[in-house]
């Protein structure tokens, strides 16, 4: 499921603004996408610069762009920590007076389940989105990565939880998505989503589920690029 919205010269100011947080010596996570891709473009112009950085890919993708910008990579058990992860969101919960100000729903790219460990394991995790992915409360269908055998049991699962999963489809060819992991993709109906927090809670419990797309309590700030800046919302 790819996400829409949003104009190229918002995403370009969200991804280049936090790109700007990056330090020299930080091993950075880099996330997966297209406002995140304008993020390592940026980085990648910085370390000609001179800029000196150790990059996490969280995807195929992400990684084949940041060699193609000349940053180095490494991984998880080659550092001592993560200092920044930058990733993208499909939708992000902004009601500063609700309990769920910041969750998000990510996984549109399928790379959700190597994207929430490199985001929970960095000191600091920054959204950059634009303003097209904002809502009061997560309505998107949350998609659920699981292993190939256990398709038909999490999928009756998610039934009696009041879900409606849909297999993710590949678009140029047939059959479904597989994930990086080798593992399917349900995308799963929810409706409004009123408490992000416990439903992914019961979705973490569900056997045959290795990730879903609930990013609760992780993100500490969101820049959302706009026509004529980025306006920051921190958590």
């Amino acid at each position: 499921m790819k996400t829409e919205g949003g104009s190229d010269g918002a995403k370009r100011r969200a991804g280049e603004r936090a790109a700007e947080d990056v330090e020299d010596g930080f091993v950075v996570g880099l996330g997966t996408g297209s406002t995140t891709a304008h993020a390592i473009r940026a980085l990648g112009r910085a370390v000609d610069d001179g800029l000196e950085i150790r990059g996490i890919p969280t995807s195929f993708q992400s990684r084949r762009l940041a060699l193609e910008v000349g940053i180095p990579l490494t991984d998880l058990d080659a550092v001592d920590g993560v200092d920044l992860a930058i990733d993208g969101a499909d939708q992000v919960v902004d009601d500063p007076e609700g309990g769920s100000h910041g969750a998000l729903i990510k996984g549109g790219g399928a790379a959700h389940a190597r994207e929430k460990l490199i985001d929970a394991a960095a000191d600091r995790f920054v959204v950059v989105a634009d303003p097209s992915k904002l809502a009061d409360r997560l309505e998107r269908p949350v998609p659920v990565e699981v292993l190939p055998d256990a398709r038909p049991v999490v999928a009756e699962r998610l039934r009696e939880m009041g879900g409606e999963p849909t297999l993710r489809d590949a678009e140029r060819k047939d059959g479904p998505v597989v994930t990086d992991n080798g593992n399917l993709v349900f995308d799963c109906a929810f409706g409004a989503i009123d408490d992000p927090d416990a439903l992914a809670a019961r979705l973490s419990r569900i056997p045959g589920i290795v990730e879903h797309g609930l990013f609760v309590g992780l993100a500490d700030a969101t820049y959302v690029g706009s026509a004529d800046g980025v306006s920051v919302r921190r958590y």
